[in-house]
């Protein structure tokens, strides 16, 4: 089996504190959902549903939003009952700013 990337394993450790949420989490100028949270959102604000490479033998589902227009996604969400939490990723992948 292949091992996660340092970012997916930073991004599951914190989705495990926040297992009832949307986890909108920033990397660069966007905020990206995966898994089941990209199939969730994918679906609800009707977005393209991509994949991340994230050392797994198959990509990640992930979908996601533009940093500064994000609030709206968000608010959309809430009225639909859904709860969302955003973090911004404190390690940059290796050779890449943060």
């Amino acid at each position: 089996m292949a091992e996660l990337s340092p970012m997916m394993q930073q991004y599951l450790e914190i989705k495990k504190q926040h297992k009832d949420e949307i986890l909108f989490y920033r990397i660069g100028d966007f905020y990206e959902m995966f898994f089941d949270d990209a199939l969730t959102v994918s679906r609800e604000l009707d977005l393209t549903l991509t994949g991340k490479q994230c050392g797994l033998e198959e990509r990640a589902p992930m979908c996601g939003v533009p940093f500064h227009s994000y609030e709206g996604y968000v608010a959309r969400l809430t009225r639909s009952r859904r709860l969302a939490v955003s973090v911004r990723s404190w390690e940059a992948p290796a050779g890449k700013p943060l």
